[in-house]
């Protein structure tokens, strides 16, 4: 990224964002500029700016090496100063750095860096798990160089300007003596070798872009703030470090009948006026497609629940499912049939019109005052 870019503008948050906030507007920004389903001029490169804004901002760590110093402080270019002497070990560690040099350790193994994915899966694939192919992009190691650079099977040479050492040594004479200091090679990048043929497949830099399709266990029970991880699946380490890892995040789309809270399954059943005033038995789908007959008992009023146990989600963590809740809900018919209306005005004309309470105090008191 470049150097005064804006990861919080990126997201589309404010510097103050919580973690949750930024969570939400990572997903909804890689939703929205997804290849998959943005097809449009610069999706793909918005696509990969959010995922690495959200990289950033995700870890407490490297946020506030964000906030304090820019992506200068994220590439190693931030000046951290000092405050009085914390810098040092002590006052023997400032003896050392005069008379026995200071400088730069030659650099050692390096973790590849995580990479992150979204993939989209129906709301049954979710609730009952599934297998998934999934192809996305990493930085792997050169199948044609093996990870070295070097090409035709050569191996790299001796830099010449450090002699193999990955470092550069200067002595320097101070009124303390003797000051030696070190820096890493430029020649080499402090490897102590360099490609003398390089590969053609990575251009010498034993890394190279890549496209793999993985295999990826979803299971039962994950719901949308779950994250999958695919260990050693991001890019590839460098000196012989481990790879990163992958982080898979799910987008679950909506069903026609049921919704979700937490591990429990909702469905909304409509009752006719009929059905609800005089009771019913009726039949209510379920999500594996065989449905469960409920006994709704007359005088049902609307929102109530019923709950048909285990017929719910699998819960994610041990054994057992929750439930399924069918909340009632009463339709009024908006066309009669002739008969239809003479049944219900007879009805309605039996029935009466509901009295309202006998305590003269309050709110239903005085409308009685007003209207009597």
């Amino acid at each position: 990224m470049a150097a005064d870019v804006d990861l919080y503008a990126t997201l589309g948050v404010q510097r103050d964002a919580s973690q949750e906030e930024i969570k939400r507007a990572f997903r909804k920004a890689a939703m929205e500029s997804h290849p998959d389903r943005n097809k449009s001029e610069g999706a793909e490169d918005r696509f990969k700016r959010v995922n690495a804004a959200y990289e950033v901002l995700s870890d407490p760590e490297k946020r506030r090496t964000y906030d304090r110093f820019g992506m200068a402080g994220l590439n190693g270019g931030g000046q951290h100063g000092f405050a009085g002497f914390e810098g040092f070990g002590g006052f023997g560690d400032i003896f050392d750095a005069f008379f026995r040099g200071t400088g730069a350790r030659r650099p050692g193994p390096q973790r590849g860096a995580d990479r992150r994915a979204s993939i989209s899966v129906s709301f049954e694939e979710a609730v009952f798990g599934v297998e998934r192919e999934i192809e996305f992009q990493r930085i792997g190691r050169c199948e044609d160089c093996g990870g070295g650079g070097s090409a035709n099977g050569s191996r790299p040479s001796s830099c010449s300007e450090c002699g193999g050492q990955g470092e550069i040594r200067r002595v320097q004479e101070s009124l303390f003596g003797r000051f030696v200091n070190s820096a890493l090679c430029n020649r080499c990048g402090g490897e102590g070798e360099v490609v003398t043929d390089p590969c053609k497949g990575c251009g010498g830099r034993g890394l190279r872009a890549d496209t793999v399709m993985r295999s990826v266990n979803i299971p039962a029970g994950v719901d949308e703030e779950h994250q999958i991880r695919l260990s050693g699946e991001g890019d590839a380490g460098t000196r012989g470090g481990p790879p990163g890892h992958l982080y898979l995040d799910l987008d679950i789309e909506d069903h026609e009948h049921f919704e979700r809270r937490g591990d429990h399954l909702v469905y909304e059943l409509p009752l006719n006026p009929a059905q609800a005033a005089l009771g019913a038995e009726i039949e209510v789908p379920t999500l594996e497609g065989d449905p469960v007959e409920i006994e709704v008992p007359g005088g049902t009023q609307p929102g109530h629940i019923f709950s048909v146990r285990g017929r719910g989600v699998p819960h994610l963590r041990g054994s057992g499912r929750g439930d399924l809740l069918v909340r009632t809900h009463v339709v009024t018919p908006t066309e009669l049939s002739e008969e239809q209306r003479e049944l219900l005005e007879q009805l309605a004309e039996s029935l009466g019109t509901p009295s309202l309470p006998t305590d003269d105090r309050g709110l239903f008191g005085r409308i009685r005052e007003v209207f009597s």
